[in-house]
């Protein structure tokens, strides 16, 4: 299985008019990829390679700091929204049978005004870097999810009105900030992985990786491992959207292995999830009853549930 490239240049964040023909070639080649194989590396999408390191970078100065410095910006700290803010080493178990993912990260999951962010010293520009960052890939996936429409035969706005409030604590769209630190393998539980394997919740998911190490799961059920391609941005449906269009775009699993013995080497990367409105009720958009009715909302708690336990 190879995951298709898409260059999405006719459609980049600084075009804002779309020529018929390229409309349907960008159509058809997403539609062709989520389809068949969920996932989809994008080129020339407007994001530049200078964004994500200054995000990495500012973010990896944030987890090299000891813990004590890092906790007061916990995610559950925030009151208006609890997704907010930073997961530590081993909390999260995104396959619910292993052990916690050897893995931090801070997610963005608010831009409200009274949110503390991380300030001091050389992390003074981290809310504007992170922010930033949030709204940039906001306006890519709105482009996406109208292409995605689009591809479909459906009303380019379709997907759009269920992603109006992204950015409000009545979205749960969120940008996650991932580390991996070294591991020594001999010291890891059985069975511990870097990330477990699972499929995302939401609509899509967009990817920034700074190394390779990431598998996803073929039809066939072997996992293969993903290249790294400098500039692209790897776009993966997820299981709302799978929901969404009665399994025409496919959802799929994927997961993050220990690196190999001797390997003493971190990994970084950034993941965008995109969710739609809490409020949104999510019915097939055939018309079909293949899956029951759900509120984005509600399903995102539940699937919280189950990484990180109930509270």
């Amino acid at each position: 299985m190879n995951i298709p490239v898409v260059d999405f240049g006719a459609y980049r964040l600084s075009e804002k008019d779309v020529a018929d023909e390229q409309w349907q070639s960008l159509s058809t080649e997403l539609k062709s990829a989520f389809r068949d194989v969920g996932f989809a590396f994008l080129r020339n999408t407007g994001i530049t390679q200078e964004e994500v390191d200054c995000v990495m970078d500012i973010s990896k100065k944030f987890f090299l700091q000891p813990d004590e410095l890092k906790q007061p910006f916990s995610r559950k700290s925030f009151v208006n929204n609890p997704n907010h803010g930073w997961v530590s080493l081993e909390t999260e178990r995104l396959n619910p049978r292993r052990p916690g993912d050897l893995k931090e990260s801070f997610n963005t999951a608010s831009l409200h005004p009274d949110i503390k962010w991380p300030s001091s010293g050389s992390l003074k520009s981290f809310q504007e870097f992170q922010t930033s960052f949030f709204l940039r890939c906001k306006e890519l996936s709105l482009r996406l999810l109208r292409v995605m429409a689009h591809s479909l035969g459906l009303d380019p706005e379709v997907f759009l009105h269920a992603h109006r409030l992204i950015g409000t604590d009545k979205n749960g769209t969120t940008m996650r900030s991932l580390y991996y630190p070294p591991v020594n393998c001999e010291k890891a539980k059985e069975g511990q992985l870097r990330c477990g394997e699972h499929s995302d919740y939401g609509s899509i998911t967009l990817l920034f990786q700074s190394s390779e190490g990431l598998q996803v799961r073929t039809r066939s059920g072997e996992f293969i491992p993903v290249p790294c391609i400098p500039g692209a941005i790897l776009i993966n449906i997820a299981d709302l959207m799978q929901r969404w269009t009665s399994d025409q775009f496919v959802s799929v699993l994927h997961r993050v292995l220990l690196p190999p013995v001797g390997d003493s080497s971190t990994r970084q990367s950034l993941a965008y999830f995109v969710q739609p409105d809490d409020e949104a009720l999510i019915t097939c958009c055939d018309g079909s009853n293949k899956y029951p009715p759900v509120t984005a909302g509600a399903y995102l708690t539940e699937r919280f549930n189950e990484s990180y336990g109930r509270s």
